[in-house]
């Protein structure tokens, strides 16, 4: 894998403990190489030099996580550490809960607001002996398909931040990418886990809605039949492991679906046998040419893979962003905040509160002949899968732009929503409620990541790990980083 000069290798991998995958921290509390403290510093120390950077980081957890770290550095020296990911550091996109720790969800309008429950995930990556580190930011209420919002200012992209992390679990993605732990969580309403992964070149999984619960703490309750929590991560077996965790039926969540734990496996493997439609542009979306090639190249891995490759894909109806999207995705968000007066909202960013006036507008006839639409989609998908076993597209349309801005309007000579025109790939997904993953397929002409998603049936969560090991191990990422960052990191290191 190259970027688009044509370089095949980045500076080295930090120093730092935070950089090294859940198999690794894991192995190597083993064999008492390191301790848990010596973990949460290293992360701690990554953390606070990618936020001087990139601006990841709203709360900090660091005290908390400290004493966390020596508590099972205790434990594991008696022997009674006990969790598969005990002494493992997390982050937290601030929509998802952590009781007695803000919850500002990107919007002035939480800033006294302090949960005191955890959400459903955060109860689960607890009992498996992880280590929250900090919240991560997020746009306001997630609505937008980058981090930028009024409490947190602009979250930038650790390989140039010049250019956006992308959203809305763009603090969560940079963290990953910058080297600052191996596991975020992210939540996904029209893209909001792969656009930003996509941006930062790390792997980002929206599982089957409703496998993960998202009860009881999920602020404000925004895109609320879109919605998806999820993993973002830098290697396809700590996605795995992750989900494994979080996976769960939970009543508290009317999405929730009653499945039994699962465990996945992420060993690669030859795709013989299986069968995977490919679209470059879900025949209607404008792509710019750097993704497109990087798609072209990521297919013909696939194909050495032993992947049965066939130019296919639902057949959408091309208005559907204007006619299915966003009379849900709008109306959805201005039931959030049905309560908050425009006193409330002033405060709120302008592009907010006219999505807001939007939903408003749509009538319930609107939203329910919307949902109909909706329905045929999902049925485009339902027939796409009686011909193959999972789908690729590219993540994004485009790669990362310059930070501050909402979105792009133009891709390649045509005009496109500034809003979520420049990311068809994503949200069509969350319409059909199926899992999706996104994974790193090379770089564009500025060095910047390029995705490729996977999309697969309903549950099928397996055959999206399974083709994604089967192409990380044709395409390392994990060995890119991003340089920047990697200089302010060690940077801070060598001070501490």
């Amino acid at each position: 894998m190259t970027d688009g000069s044509g370089r095949t290798a980045f500076p080295p991998a930090p120093t730092g403990l935070g950089a090294l995958s859940v198999a690794e921290i894991v192995a190597g509390y083993r064999r008492k190489a390191f301790t848990p403290r010596d973990v949460v510093d290293d992360t701690i120390a990554a953390l606070q030099a990618t936020n001087e950077a990139c601006n990841a980081v709203v709360t900090p957890m660091y005290e908390q996580a400290r004493a966390e770290a020596d508590r099972l550095t205790r434990e594991m020296s008696a022997g009674e550490a006990k969790g598969p990911l005990a002494g493992v550091p997390v982050t937290i996109k601030d929509l998802v809960f952590v009781a007695d720790v803000p919850a500002y969800a990107g919007s002035p309008m939480n800033k006294a607001f302090v949960p005191n429950v955890d959400a459903a995930v955060v109860s689960a990556l607890k009992a498996s002996g992880a280590i929250i580190t900090c919240k991560t930011t997020t746009c306001e209420s997630g609505y937008k398909l980058t981090a930028d919002s009024p409490v947190t200012g602009t979250t930038r992209n650790p390989w140039n931040p010049g250019r956006t992390s992308g959203g809305s679990s763009g603090g969560a993605a940079a963290g990953v990418a910058a080297g600052c732990g191996p596991i975020a969580i992210g939540t996904d309403g029209v893209g909001s886990i792969r656009v930003p992964s996509s941006f930062c070149g790390v792997f980002g999984l929206k599982p089957t809605f409703g496998l993960v619960p998202r009860s009881p703490g999920f602020s404000p309750p925004s895109w609320a039949s879109l919605a998806h929590t999820g993993p973002i991560t830098r290697t396809v077996a700590d996605a795995a492991l992750t989900l494994e965790t979080i996976a769960a039926y939970d009543l508290r969540d009317p999405a929730s679906l009653p499945v039994s734990p699962r465990r996945f496996d992420t060993s690669a493997a030859p795709l013989n046998g299986i069968r995977i439609g490919a679209s470059a542009d879900l025949g209607y979306a404008a792509v710019s040419p750097d993704v497109r090639a990087a798609f072209s190249k990521a297919l013909a891995v696939l194909d050495g893979c032993g992947a049965q490759i066939t130019l296919d894909g639902p057949g959408l109806d091309p208005g559907i962003l204007e006619h299915t999207l966003k009379p849900i995705a709008f109306t959805e968000q201005a039931a959030a905040v049905a309560t908050r007066t425009a006193a409330d909202l002033a405060s709120s960013e302008t592009d907010y509160r006219d999505v807001v006036t939007a939903g408003r507008r749509f009538s319930g006839t609107e939203y329910i002949e919307a949902g109909y639409r909706r329905g045929q989609a999902r049925n485009a998908f339902v027939k796409l899968f009686e011909r193959v076993d999972a789908l690729v597209t590219p993540t994004v349309a485009v790669t990362a732009f310059e930070a501050g801005r909402i979105g792009v309007d133009t891709i390649d000579g045509r005009e496109v929503d500034p809003h979520l025109g420049w990311s068809p790939f994503t949200w069509p997904i969350n319409l059909a409620g199926l899992p999706a993953a996104t994974l790193p397929c090379g770089f564009d002409r500025d060095g910047l990541p390029v995705g490729l998603q996977i999309v697969a049936p309903w549950l099928d969560e397996p055959t999206i790990f399974r083709i994604a090991a089967a192409f990380e191990q044709a395409q390392p990422w994990a060995k890119f980083w991003p340089p920047l960052v990697l200089r302010e990191s060690d940077r801070a290191r060598t001070k501490a």
